[in-house]
């Protein structure tokens, strides 16, 4: 008997190792395997592109290391982007994005909407707080509670940008020369508000001023993209996107379905954004809206953010993503390009955030100029936020 209890309470405390190294050594392992960085000698950046890169004011429109279990004060070996590489690559706004909900299995071409959702995992995985395990609403307010925490432990370093005059006092500190980055709260989906218009109330008092429509699947407000069939907004849709127009936030129909960015045009007259993509006529995949949407999209006054990763641009290198750009200015015009990057999105890309100067260098060589570049790097971007912020 007494070497059976033995046994037994080794089994347990073997059983209790394997959890405790599952919950340390997992999640790190997983954000490695889902945002790497692809191996690669220094870039080539000429002393005239560093210069210009180090005068551009530079904006990102969507990024998901909130997702991550990752400390982004520090700078990381891991993923593509920390509060540390985002200043080293000269970033001055960064929309940091909320996902709540992803399916297993996920592809650009079609998801069920009742797909088992990856997210639930990874929040146990994570040890995110009981309530985010079953509620997309407290998944959103705890990502935004962790950019806010990563504020509070940044010396300075992160500001989060909610109104203009906040941008204003972020432009004011870059003109002055000091290390810091605006970060801009953005939700990739609106599935936080489990069809409930209040809860867009909690999520702006949270801090959110970015209100994508759908992700990867179809959802209560309409068709995605990815889902079954071009199925524009519904009623709740629409009441969602009449809220988000009278409350001032930034509307992105990044993963909306064709149908859906057309219903949105037809009840809107203010900037979108469409945040990540590729431009069809650049990259000819599912994952880039058509080209005559793209410009339908540009002539509200908004913007189309160029990613970097292979199905968006189809490429991934500096200069991949600079052809890509290029196309997009051929297509809509060079006041309604940007850059949407999706560092830390489960992509693959050839930089992180601390190389953008690369990126710069590329757009020289594609033979872009100085005025487009400023537009493209972050003005474009900026002349959006500006005005949809009070």
């Amino acid at each position: 008997m007494a070497t059976l209890a033995r046994w037994f309470r080794r089994l347990l405390v073997i059983s209790a190792l394997a959890i405790l190294a599952f919950f340390v050594f997992a999640p790190a392992y997983l954000d490695k395997q889902r945002n790497p960085v692809i191996e690669h000698a220094p870039y080539a950046v000429s002393d005239a592109a560093r210069t210009l890169h180090n005068s551009l004011v530079i904006g990102d429109l969507h990024a998901d290391p909130l997702l991550w279990k990752r400390d982004l004060t520090k700078r990381n070996t891991r993923g593509q982007m920390d509060i540390p590489r985002l200043i080293e690559g000269n970033v001055t706004l960064q929309v940091f994005t909320a996902v709540t909900k992803s399916p297993a299995g996920q592809n650009i071409h079609q998801n069920e909407a009742d797909a088992r959702d990856n997210i639930t995992l990874l929040a146990i995985g994570q040890l995110w707080p009981v309530p985010t395990w079953t509620s997309l609403y407290e998944r959103a307010l705890h990502q935004a509670k962790k950019l806010h925490r990563f504020q509070e432990r940044s010396d300075g370093r992160l500001r989060i940008i909610r109104t203009e005059a906040d941008l204003d006092a972020l432009l004011d500190l870059k003109r002055a020369g000091e290390d810091v980055v605006g970060g801009l709260l953005g939700i990739e989906g609106a599935h936080p508000l489990e069809g409930d218009l209040d809860k867009l109330q909690g999520l702006v008092d949270a801090g959110y001023r970015l209100i994508a429509l759908q992700h990867f699947f179809d959802n209560a407000l309409g068709g995605s993209l990815h889902g079954n069939g071009d199925h524009g907004l519904t009623d709740f849709g629409r009441a969602v996107v009449t809220a988000t127009v009278e409350q001032g936030l930034i509307l992105d129909v990044a993963h909306s379905s064709p149908q859906v960015v057309r219903d949105v045009i037809a009840m809107t007259d203010v900037p979108l954004v469409l945040s990540h993509t590729g431009i069809h006529k650049a990259c000819p995949v599912k994952r880039n809206l058509p080209d005559d949407l793209m410009r339908d999209i540009a002539a509200t006054g908004g913007v189309i953010g160029i990613g970097y990763w292979a199905n968006a641009v189809c490429g991934t290198s500096p200069a991949g993503v600079a052809k890509a750009i290029r196309s997009a200015i051929e297509v809509v015009g060079e006041n309604h390009v940007a850059l949407g990057s999706d560092f830390d999105g489960s992509v693959k890309t050839a930089f992180d955030t601390s190389e953008l100067a690369a990126l710069t260098q590329a757009m020289l060589d594609e033979g872009l100029s100085e005025t487009q570049i400023r537009k493209i790097a972050g003005g474009n971007m900026l002349r959006v936020v500006r005005a949809r912020l009070d």
